[in-house]
């Protein structure tokens, strides 16, 4: 499979790696100060580029590899308010995007628990719920589009919780997700149910970004070939 990158920092070297490993052609890297590669032929003949850059350019990225027509695998994270047209983009135009807010086989499972934990905790109302998540001082968005899903899964089985908010501080129907940037931690997220007997925590704990590029490696993998918006619940099944 020929593959593109849009973003070749950390993350894109090190999905440079996984997929040259699987057997993948890296055909063109576009990184900041590089636009004009994407009305390159090399560009242009990638089967799935894989998006990992900013929350300031992600969009134009999007629909620069569009109009290149290239599919887009994207980990991006903090630009969800434009989500909806991006879809539509799929929908109306046959464009074929495949998005998660974190690529990790790992973090999916976890966000399979915490649903599923929320779900039990719907009937004990003395415990309270709040969430923490650490990532690196490089990291833009806060909280993180992990913590964001984390905490969106948990609402729509928490009758008790209505939304979620950024910081220590929260009402008793909000979801408070206080973030911490420090060093070069990969990524901690951490789900609390307090009582005032006793607590549950849940922790997912990412040792380095390899989850992370293996899983876009093979989503673009899952995502050659087909149309539309896609993201891990069509990769991952039932999880």
């Amino acid at each position: 499979m020929k593959i593109a990158l849009i973003g070749y920092g950390k993350m894109g070297h090190e999905i440079e790696r996984i997929a040259l490993e699987r057997g993948h052609e890296i055909v063109c890297t576009i990184d900041i100060g590089e636009e004009d590669k994407f009305t390159s032929s090399a560009f242009g003949s990638a089967d799935v580029a894989i998006e990992f850059t900013s929350p300031q350019s992600a969009l134009q990225n999007y629909r620069r590899a569009f109009a290149a027509g290239v599919a887009v695998v994207s980990g991006t994270t903090g630009w969800l308010e434009h989500l909806d047209e991006i879809k539509d983009e799929c929908h109306k135009n046959g464009k074929t995007f495949f998005y998660a807010s974190n690529f990790s086989l790992g973090v999916n499972i976890f966000f399979a628990l915490s649903n599923y934990l929320a779900k039990v905790m719907n009937r004990y109302s003395e415990y309270d719920v709040r969430m923490e998540e650490t990532h690196h001082i490089h990291k833009l968005d806060a909280p993180s589009g992990t913590a964001i899903t984390l905490a969106e899964g948990i609402i729509e089985k928490l009758d008790r919780k209505e939304k979620w908010v950024s910081g220590q501080e929260s009402e008793p129907s909000e979801l408070a997700i206080e973030a911490f940037r420090e060093g070069e931690v990969p990524g901690i997220h951490t789900v609390i149910y307090e009582s005032a007997c006793d607590t549950i925590r849940i922790t997912h704990d990412a040792k380095n970004r390899s989850g992370l590029a293996l899983g876009a490696v093979l989503a673009a993998e899952f995502t050659r070939g087909k149309k539309g918006f896609l993201g891990m619940r069509d990769m991952l099944g039932s999880l």
